[in-house]
């Protein structure tokens, strides 16, 4: 298989969770990285936002940057100008740095309760739907006209997690201009089989993250209804080959495929529970082993 092995700085310094990892410095992160052989990492909130900067911090550590998470509201059209100018900024510092994709997610119609410590995420409605894909198009097009791919990551506690919002979300959008990104944690966190998404939709599939579940930290999350923050810190998400995705027909799918490009390691965990370098050398004998 013609690809490149990431890993995602989240494994060291969560950028939700601001407590997970605070303590780790960019030198620090990405010196273990590199220790490890991975090629890329996508940005940190760790990592100096200035290009030059950056790409001399990564250069001395034979690294390069992927991408870069950007949150949008499209399905609020009051907020299109300003979301797509922020867009179009955010892939201008992605282009400047190399990077051929703009990960890319509708966080809009999550509600926080902050005294409850809860989030209620309420479905879409035709109309939110109709303005989200008119932005993630325009979006799309600006990724084009730059060399670029918009990749939509469905994620946990948004409005596209469940199968059947991905499928709504692949139907009604532009092959041409919205790709996918393809999250194996995140695939079985949202109920869906890992394996079925990607056999589903592989010609739409551009850029990849690979992260486990532990299936009895999620049965607990959809028990007692909890955010997914909460899961995070109870450690729901791990690094291939210590959960319960079976990874072994996922990898002979992408290599029948021929998939060529980046795949990116990720685990949202307490790194004072589970060490970064350690689970990251168990993903990458994991992977050595199913991916022959």
């Amino acid at each position: 298989m013609n690809v490149k092995y990431g890993i995602s700085a989240i494994n060291w310094v969560n950028e939700d969770i601001m407590e997970l990892g605070d303590h780790y410095t960019a030198e620090q992160v990405l010196g273990d990285m590199s220790r490890l052989g991975f090629e890329g990492t996508e940005f940190c909130r760790k990592f100096p936002r200035d290009v030059d900067a950056l790409k001399k911090l990564l250069g001395s550590f034979d690294m390069v940057l992927t991408s870069q998470w950007k949150s949008v509201h499209f399905s609020d059209p009051s907020r299109r100008e300003e979301e797509l100018k922020a867009f179009r900024e955010h892939t201008d510092f992605l282009k400047a740095m190399g990077c051929k994709y703009v990960v890319t997610c509708e966080t809009g119609n999550a509600f926080e309760d902050l005294e409850k410590n809860t989030v209620s995420v309420e479905p879409l409605s035709d109309e939110q739907w109709k303005h989200m894909v008119e932005g993630l198009h325009e979006a799309g097009r600006y990724c084009k006209e730059n060399g670029m791919q918009l990749v939509y990551h469905y994620h946990g506690e948004t409005v596209v997690e469940s199968g059947e919002e991905i499928a709504r979300l692949m139907e009604s959008t532009d092959p041409e201009l919205v790709h996918m990104l393809y999250d194996t944690g995140h695939a079985y966190f949202g109920g869906s089989d890992p394996l079925h998404i990607l056999k589903t939709y592989y010609d739409r599939i551009k850029y990849v993250h690979l992260k486990d579940i532990r299936k009895d930290v999620l049965e607990w999350k959809r028990e007692t209804n909890t955010r997914f923050r909460e899961a995070v810190r109870k450690g729901v998400f791990t690094v291939p080959g210590d959960g319960c995705i079976d990874f072994t027909p996922i990898f002979a799918e992408l290599k029948a495929r021929g998939y060529e490009g980046w795949m990116i390691i990720e685990a949202e965990q307490d790194p004072a529970i589970a060490n970064p370098v350690e689970y990251a050398q168990k993903a990458r004998e994991y992977i050595a082993q199913v991916s022959k």
